[in-house]
């Protein structure tokens, strides 16, 4: 049985990132109940039935800027090693 997920809560997760609004892979994960990396790994094994614009992976510099802004741990405390990818 599936449980829906507060509007509000998705809402808060909604970013905009080069003009898009947009989900992080690790919020998406969340909603779906999977691993960050399974998650990515299911979208690049079909990337064929997405569009091209459907994802796209952040610059270092978007990455460096979003960690201060909402506390993303730094890699050497456990935290993301690679720039997220972010879903329109």
């Amino acid at each position: 049985m599936s449980v829906l997920v507060p509007r509000e809560r998705i809402e808060q997760t909604i970013l905009l990132i080069r003009g898009h609004n947009v989900m992080l892979d690790s919020n998406l994960a969340q909603l779906y109940g999977v691993t960050v990396g399974r998650l990515n790994e299911a979208v690049k094994r079909n990337e064929n039935r997405f569009p091209i614009d459907f994802t796209f992976q952040l610059t270092k510099a978007e990455f460096e800027n979003l960690k201060s802004q909402i506390a993303i741990s730094s890699s050497k405390w456990g935290g993301r090693r690679h720039a997220p990818y972010a879903f329109t």
